[in-house]
């Protein structure tokens, strides 16, 4: 079997990308809350190996919900198992509440 991505030489569990998608759904909730948000970073990019227009706006309910997408899209580019994407979700919603409960300091 084939995969669409190259199988990257590190270990399968868990999944760094899922890890720091949670942890970034974690924080960003915390800052802007449960809000529906249009992702627009590759909307009218071209790709020569594409036709034209393939790349389209991503809208998503919540922060929570793109995540699990950025995760998934390590199970169908053949890179990471469900049970690592998953682990690695949970790891980093667990890391975001920690940044969350951090003191930072920014000002005077």
């Amino acid at each position: 079997m084939e995969t669409l991505l190259d199988t990257p030489p590190f270990p399968e569990h868990t999944s760094g990308h899922s890890t720091q998608s949670g942890a970034t759904a974690e924080i960003l909730t915390f800052l802007f809350g449960h809000v529906p948000f249009t992702d627009r970073t590759h909307e009218g990019r071209v790709d020569a190996n594409l036709p034209a227009n393939v790349f389209k706006a991503r809208h998503f309910a919540n922060f929570y919900e793109a995540a699990a997408e950025a995760a998934n899209s390590r199970l169908y580019g053949g890179i990471h198992y469900t049970r690592g994407n998953q682990v690695g979700l949970e790891q980093g919603y667990h890391i975001g509440r920690l940044v969350n409960k951090l003191q930072i300091y920014c000002g005077e």
